[in-house]
């Protein structure tokens, strides 16, 4: 990924993660790095962990997010954050985008093991 300082959306590579998941990386930094989503209708990303901090956006739909124990409703406009080494997952509420930022930097995705 090129370290640019404006991203044009349209100009970013989609990245098909499969199962109705569509990844954009659009940023990264030196500590930082974001993440734009495209979500089908229950579509799932199961529980993992990682040992970045991630913040997540709702752009549109929403999720059932699932963090340790807890599960939460999230629609359009409500935000989440996930401490490191937290176990979490997602499904998608209907046709869902959302940005994450992870620090530091993540690279490595669940569907990569």
């Amino acid at each position: 990924m090129d370290n640019k300082m404006v991203i044009n959306h349209k100009e970013v590579e989609k990245v098909n993660m499969g199962k109705g998941v569509i990844r954009q990386d659009f940023a990264m930094g030196k500590n930082l790095n974001v993440l734009h989503w495209n979500m089908s209708d229950q579509s799932v990303v199961g529980m993992h962990t990682h040992p970045q901090e991630q913040f997540g956006y709702v752009i549109k739909g929403g999720f059932r997010l699932t963090i340790g124990d807890k599960e939460y409703e999230l629609k359009e406009g409500d935000a989440y954050l996930v401490p490191a080494d937290v176990p979490h997952g997602f499904v998608a509420i209907g046709e869902t985008e959302a940005i994450d930022v992870f620090a530091p930097v993540k690279t490595v995705f669940p569907w990569d093991k």
